[in-house]
């Protein structure tokens, strides 16, 4: 049954990091995706998440982990979220360090405390369906499993993790999770294409449900040095004199690790996760290609045109179009093709090339153009 008033003992943590490296040049360190309208609802990735999730805990009950760069667009976009509940990264640690500080500084305040990480720049229309399996993924959690919410693969994608479910678990509230048994981050296409044929592999959407604690002690198995780390953050936080010292002093030395890699993998190998089916439509809007996806509508004969009063002429072209400048912009019979139009930087790829943009950002970096990123 869906849930008409905010879930008890439940937070939500969204991990607003990362720049989207494939976006670029609309996604950047300083504008990374989430912050950006990729949809055309008229707002944020960011502010969509938001609206989605806090039905479900509250405004109160929202937390928020983003880079100090971020704060003051975060708190514009989120004029709601409370100043505690704003948790600022001194520089990108990776997913561990993010949700790992988030459960840290929650299980501190509120010790037994339940929290979901759901990422910022996700895009989920059927909220019914999304909360339907987070209700479930809460059920599962307080029997002091680790959940996640997998999603029925479309295609063999090779940008996502997988999970192999096996065999019902028969929690009271949670009719649908089943015990994780694999779970496997970014395969091969053609493992993809094995995983797809098999039936019983999920997509891995990002979504963790637990008590604060389990998800401590797992770090704590994995990569004992990190949780350390948190543990120290976590005892300062509240503390505004001794916060700022202790992250400039620690924050840079925890380890770059994939939540995934730290936790989802080793709780699955050791039977301690288990995953819930989202019967929802989600797309993590990884390239350019899932734009042009998102606004097709599955019709391969359209030209998604996005950004701030563009001006595009199109005679027989497909694909999608994002400008920020005031330049004409024509295309004559090309298809598939994308295109992103800013002051500074333009990018000319088709959809079928869209992940290889993220080996230009590289090449910039190295060749030092990190201007532009």
């Amino acid at each position: 049954m869906l849930a008409q008033a905010p879930i008890p003992d439940f937070t939500a943590v969204i991990p607003a990091g990362g720049i989207g490296s494939r976006l670029w040049p609309l996604s950047r360190s300083g504008t990374p995706k989430f912050l950006h309208d990729l949809t055309g609802s008229g707002q944020s990735l960011l502010r969509d998440t938001w609206d989605r999730i806090v039905p479900l805990v509250g405004p109160e009950r929202m937390v928020v982990v983003t880079g100090r760069a971020h704060r003051a667009a975060v708190e514009s976009q989120l004029p709601e979220l409370l100043d505690p509940n704003i948790l600022l990264e001194s520089e990108p640690r990776d997913s561990t360090a993010a949700i790992g500080l988030a459960a840290a500084v929650l299980e501190r305040r509120e010790p037994g405390v339940i929290i979901g990480t759901f990422a910022a720049d996700h895009v989920i229309r059927d909220v019914r369906g999304f909360r339907r399996a987070v209700e479930q993924a809460v059920a599962v959690a307080r029997t002091g499993l680790i959940a996640t919410v997998g999603i029925t693969p479309s295609s063999p994608a090779i940008g996502f993790g997988y999970i192999r479910a096996d065999g019902p678990l028969e929690i009271e509230g949670a009719p649908t999770a089943a015990k994780a048994v694999e779970f496997k981050e970014k395969p091969n296409l053609a493992t993809a294409r094995r995983y797809v044929e098999h039936g019983d592999y999920l997509w891995n959407a990002g979504m963790f449900v637990a008590r604060a604690s389990v998800l401590l002690e797992w770090i704590r198995r994995t990569e004992p040095a990190l949780a350390d780390g948190l543990a120290e953050l976590a005892e300062a936080w509240d503390d505004p004199a001794r916060r700022g010292p202790v992250v400039d002093r620690v924050w840079p030395r925890l380890k770059k690790i994939a939540i995934d890699y730290s936790v989802a993998e080793p709780a699955a190998a050791g039977g301690a996760l288990a995953v819930v089916p989202g019967d929802f439509d989600w797309d993590d809007v990884g390239d350019f290609a899932a734009i042009a996806r998102l606004h097709s509508g599955g019709r391969k004969r359209d030209l998604a045109i996005l950004g701030e009063s563009p001006t595009v002429l199109a005679d027989a072209s497909t694909g999608v179009v994002y400008s920020h400048t005031k330049r004409v912009i024509s295309l004559i019979g090309v298809e598939d093709i994308v295109v992103v139009d800013t002051d500074d930087a333009l990018l000319v790829t088709t959809t079928e090339h869209a992940q290889r943009v993220k080996s230009v950002v590289d090449a910039l970096r190295v060749s030092g153009h990190g201007d532009v990123l």
